[in-house]
């Protein structure tokens, strides 16, 4: 089961190609006497009261929505037909830096000859505080953005991107809170993590590679993240829970638990161009790779986000980092695909592609198992 929100409908859970509205739900009195969790809550336009209410009254919500699916059969509407809109009002954006291959991949574009990882890159999550306000659903159009670009000769011109980059992601949804002040414990992790959906991080390289240093990504990163209509909630993922790489040095105490977090999430990347959509012809298949490889796992993301004593809020959420497998093929940005631009992708219109065009449209899909599907994200890039 996935949870949305319609425009009309308020809350929806998505089971297969239908879905239940929770209001009507609610209003059969399918849904009485969840503690935590109002009326008000449950039939809002947004899931952040739902967030809020914490694990207990989330599980308990699960659990009795199945049964009211199981037991109102002709509740449904064709999710087909739903109007989607963001799920939740994003309260904080944080994103990691968590794969070890695609920081490596990095490492050895951007500076070559070198040790491919920062010292400090095995020692924590690394990570950079994003803009919430530009966190966007699946289907909003995407402006190439503007900014500082230096050119080969040094000289700065303010410009469109010219290195328009995709970042494939897996993001959390936090719900509860904590106290500032008083940090998480990586144990806690579970008290607080209510969904995942996919999410694309837009990246203009250009623009990025002049401003990062040294307080790292901001105007490359800020005009637009891009995440799925639909949250897919943990207790759906937990027969997924694997356990991650090993570490090596051993983290921090902050940063260890015997619990799995890891999660064996099947991931791909979509490329449509302008011509193929005209043409007809289908999204291209650029890239596959799985999320269980991501070095730091979702835990100790989030037990190292509150580590300082920063409190969570309901809506927070924080995405994985670009997810990157070890062969060519299962790379999550286009900087890695084509090696930097030095070896552009073939596309069936007879195109190639280092970065995006106008006209593109990026699709990220995930699935776990053969029942577990997470709701798709896409963009099309606008000049």
């Amino acid at each position: 089961m996935n949870y949305g929100v319609d425009r009309a409908l308020g809350i929806v859970v998505a089971v297969g190609d239908r879905a239940f509205s929770v209001r009507a739900g609610a209003d059969a009195g399918l849904l009485d006497a969840i503690e935590g969790l109002s009326r008000e809550a449950l039939t809002a336009h947004s899931l952040n009261a739902v967030l809020a209410a914490g694990r207990a009254s989330w599980t308990a919500l699960h659990e009795r929505v199945d049964e009211a699916v199981r037991r109102s059969p002709g509740d449904f509407v064709d999710v087909h037909d739903l109007n989607l809109r963001m799920p939740f009002e994003v309260a904080d954006y944080v994103d990691f830096y968590s794969s070890i291959h695609h920081a490596t991949n990095l490492g050895r574009l951007l500076r070559p000859g070198t040790e491919p990882l920062m010292a400090n890159w095995r020692h924590l999550p690394v990570s950079y505080h994003g803009r919430a306000g530009t966190v966007v659903v699946t289907g909003t159009p995407v402006r190439r953005p503007k900014g500082l670009i230096a050119g080969e000769d040094g000289a700065l011109a303010y410009g469109p991107t010219a290195r328009l980059d995709i970042e494939l992601e897996v993001g959390v949804v936090v719900g509860g809170h904590t106290d500032v002040g008083e940090p998480m414990t990586i144990d806690q992790a579970g008290e607080h993590i209510f969904g995942v959906v996919l999410l694309n991080d837009w990246s203009a390289r250009d623009i990025q590679a002049y401003e990062y240093q040294p307080l790292g990504p901001h105007l490359g990163k800020s005009f637009a993240t891009s995440i799925s209509g639909w949250v897919t909630p943990i207790d759906d993922l937990r027969p997924f829970l694997v356990a991650g790489p090993p570490q090596e040095p051993l983290p921090s105490a902050h940063l260890r638990t015997v619990e799995r977090w890891a999660i064996d999430v099947d991931l791909r990347v979509l490329l449509e161009s302008r011509t193929m959509r005209q043409a007809g012809v289908p999204p291209y298949e650029i890239s596959a790779t799985n999320f269980a490889g991501l070095y730091w796992t979702i835990a100790q993301q989030l037990a190292h986000l509150t580590s300082n004593g920063a409190a969570l809020r309901p809506g927070d959420l924080y995405a994985s980092g670009t997810v990157s497998g070890p062969t060519r093929g299962t790379e999550g940005s286009l900087i890695e695909l084509s090696w930097g631009g030095q070896e552009p992708l073939a596309l069936p219109d007879g195109t190639t592609r280092t970065f995006l065009q106008d006209g593109d449209r990026v699709i990220l899909e995930g699935s776990a198992g053969t029942r577990v599907r997470l709701g798709s994200v896409e963009g099309e890039i606008l000049q």
